[in-house]
């Protein structure tokens, strides 16, 4: 799993910047990242991420739903054919109309499926797909620390296993719409004058499908699915931050389509006595005065269980001291973060009369000295 980065942080702009400093902006990344350009191996990748960027934050209501709901919000409605389909304008304009656009996108796509847009396969098969199911949990962080291995009863719905998800009863088939001829379209003409208008209009007939069910399923009323639970399993792996991770082919399916994916929703709770900072963690060390006068060998929380820190001696209020490689595994696979160690040291508020005598004569023994 890896989690989808902010938009906005993508192509370097804020949320208050217009559609003209949005775009100024990805051109210049794009250029940048152009394979043709750089030869880098994830140039390509930071190509599909710019763009991906720019195909919601050019749309004005892909945009509003980001800035509302985030990654789950788009993700949730709209395809990654929907996401690129609707912003072809956007794009056009960038790249000098469909030829352009194919040009710089060719070479990373290729031409494998997917939605066509000026001869070109945007990455996909081209074929509908499946909604996106949302998971919500929430971690300690000590399972953060070690990663997880999440079970959960997805609930989905599936083909039909009484019609195999065509929706018709067994035996029959759908047959193609006579009406529309399968094109789930009709168009009406009416003439003006010397002009000829043309409107297209999903066929009534066929309610746009193309394809007509005699004699539906009588278990999925001719749907063709039904509600079904998986027992599905997956890893949170180590170090693990707040945020939506997606894994692909685990959402909802659809007739002769591609399945749709499985957001999970990561929420670290808060911890009592560490606070956290990406891979760092951060820890509050109670001593005395007199340990930070004299210094002392003390036992430390981490993660991991107790570990020894030597205080110095004439150690000050709010000495931060760095326990090296204490923190959490950091979510590129390189190593550990570090954990610091903040040094509070208490003064008491009350006192007795001989505690009070010697802290006079060790306060006239400094002055003398």
């Amino acid at each position: 799993m890896s989690a989808k980065r902010d938009y906005y942080e993508v192509l370097g702009v804020s949320k208050s910047s217009n559609p003209d400093e949005i775009k100024s902006q990805y051109r210049k990344l794009a250029l940048k990242f152009h394979p043709d350009k750089n030869k880098s191996p994830d140039a390509a990748e930071h190509f599909k991420e710019i763009s991906e960027a720019y195909a919601v934050l050019s749309d004005v209501e892909k945009r509003k739903i980001y800035d509302t709901h985030g990654h789950a919000g788009v993700d949730g409605k709209y395809s990654t054919d929907d996401i690129f389909q609707g912003s072809k304008a956007n794009f056009e304009d960038i790249f000098g109309g469909a030829g352009g656009f194919e040009s710089i996108f060719e070479s990373i796509f290729g031409r494998g499926g997917g939605f066509r847009f000026g001869g070109f396969d945007f990455g996909g098969s081209g074929r509908s797909r499946g909604s996106d199911l949302v998971y919500e949990t929430a971690l300690t962080l000590e399972e953060a620390f070690k990663g997880k291995k999440e079970e959960i009863d997805l609930p989905r719905l599936v083909n039909c296993d009484t019609c195999n998800g065509s929706g018709c009863a067994p035996g029959t088939s759908v047959r193609t719409c006579s009406v529309c001829n399968g094109q789930g379209q009709t168009r009406v003409s009416r003439s003006s004058g010397f002009s000829t208008f043309v409107t297209v209009q999903p066929c009534n007939t066929c309610r746009g499908q193309g394809k007509i069910i005699e004699r539906p399923c009588s278990k999925c009323k001719g749907s063709g699915k039904q509600k079904a639970t998986k027992k599905f399993s997956f890893e949170i792996p180590p170090g693990v931050e707040d945020g939506e991770y997606r894994i692909p082919g685990e959402g909802e399916s659809v007739q002769n389509g591609v399945n749709g994916d499985l957001i999970v929703r990561i929420r670290v709770q808060p911890h009592d006595k560490f606070k956290r900072d990406g891979a760092d963690v951060f820890y509050d060390a109670n001593i005395s005065m007199i340990d930070a006068a004299l210094g002392k060998n003390i036992l430390v929380e981490t993660l991991e269980g107790q570990e020894k820190l030597e205080v110095e001696s004439g150690s000050q209020p709010n000495t931060i001291v760095k326990l090296k490689g204490k923190g959490l595994p950091r979510q590129s696979g390189r190593g550990r973060g570090d954990e610091y160690v903040r040094l509070v040291i208490n003064i008491p508020t009350k006192i007795d009369k001989h505690q009070r005598k010697l802290l006079e004569e060790l306060k006239d023994s400094f002055s003398r000295s």
